[in-house]
């Protein structure tokens, strides 16, 4: 008996999160020995190596573009944030660094506003201003918690809604696969060059995370593209906040890492304001289907 499409895509969504909390704990565990700007690279390397067969399996013809100057300037902005984000996850603990991560779609729904010139309703601005407070919880600025190290967790999310936009922008007229593989082919040069000011070979077992780093996080980004392919972001979306809890668990019995009940509470207003906002975007894109026949969609209606 063949599995509903949805419980499919739960399923999927459910897999692609395992993923990339494997992926954050493989990075936490190379980076006891190795310098993160040298992670990034190697989980670029096999990343890559991961999928070309799934790339190489399309038609040629298919993955040309006309877009390689956007194609630079979004790896670039894409490499800033995954070193930014890879140093996170190495110096913060876990659960705190995940968390800020989570606010990533609240700067996608600003920037959204910004550069695609979509019209955004008080309902998800009201969603962004409680992702802010959510944000402002956990990185207490001022008070005697505050590190400055939590700064480069918020730089790296918001360049990730920056490369979110830009995909969009790019999937217009490229499909899904060249995405990928443009991105992966610029970002392993780009990661390269920094991770050649701190290079040591990886030693023993720490081969063994760093090739997990590019596997896991390869194989997270395509699960997670089929299941939003076959399921709704809204019924989705909350699915991936396993995450948090996961590497919450990893990080209090390897790291032996504590979590203070302000990042709790602030990581649970960050994920309240991402699933409003990805209902609200749900909602939208439904209206726009049923309108499409009659009348042409307004950008983020």
């Amino acid at each position: 008996m063949s599995m509903h499409p949805h419980a499919r895509a739960a399923g999927l969504m459910l897999a692609s999160t395992l993923c990339f909390g494997v992926m954050a704990i493989a990075i936490r565990l190379a980076s006891q020995t190795l310098n993160t700007l040298e992670i990034a690279f190697f989980r670029n390397l096999f990343g890559l190596l991961a999928v070309l067969p799934l790339v190489l399996r399309v038609d040629p013809a298919a993955l040309r573009t006309q877009q390689l100057p956007r194609y630079f300037i979004r790896c670039v902005i894409g490499i800033f944030s995954m070193l930014a984000g890879f140093w996170a996850i190495g110096h913060l603990p876990l659960a705190q660094a995940i968390s800020l991560s989570y606010s990533s779609p609240v700067f996608v729904t600003i920037l959204a506003a910004l550069m695609l010139n979509e019209k955004v309703h008080a309902r998800r601005w009201s969603a962004v201003a409680l992702g802010f407070v959510g944000v402002l919880v956990i990185v207490r600025p001022g008070s005697t918690e505050f590190s400055a190290g939590t700064l480069v967790a918020l730089a790296a999310a918001v360049l990730s809604g920056v490369v979110a936009i830009q995909i969009k922008q790019l999937s217009r007229a490229d499909a899904a696969n060249t995405i990928v593989l443009y991105t992966y082919l610029f970002w392993v040069p780009m990661s390269f060059v920094p991770a050649l000011f701190v290079w040591e070979w990886p030693q023993g077992i720490v081969w063994l995370w760093v090739i997990g780093a590019g596997l896991f996080g390869t194989g997270g980004q395509v699960l997670w593209t089929h299941a939003l392919k076959l399921g709704e972001v809204s019924a989705l979306t909350p699915i991936s906040f396993i995450q948090l809890p996961l590497v919450a668990l990893v990080g209090w019995v390897w790291f032996n890492e504590t979590v203070d009940v302000w990042t709790w509470v602030g990581a649970g207003i960050i994920l309240a304001s991402n699933a409003y906002i990805a209902h609200r975007e749900a909602v939208l894109l439904r209206r726009h289907a049923t309108n499409a026949p009659v009348e042409a969609a307004k950008p983020g209606e």
